[in-house]
């Protein structure tokens, strides 16, 4: 099932398979040059989303980890 954060935007498995999506289009030769500010900033969009996330786990993995310590 494909995770379904509470804040309604896509899921980082889910962006990514969207931005791949749009980089098969751009590199397409018959690329749609009307479209294509459009995806270009939905790609900008879906980039920070991911690195948002990747940010938000290493955070909370840091703070599992950390919990984990014994103080000596």
């Amino acid at each position: 099932m494909a995770e379904q954060p509470v804040d309604g935007a896509p899921g980082y498995t889910e962006a990514m398979v969207e931005l791949e999506g749009i980089l098969a289009e751009l590199e397409r030769e018959d690329v749609d040059v009307d479209h294509l500010a459009e995806r270009v900033a939905r790609a900008a969009e879906l980039i920070e989303l991911c690195r948002s996330r990747i940010d938000a786990a290493r955070i909370d993995v840091d703070r599992i980890v950390g919990s984990l310590e014994t103080p000596e």
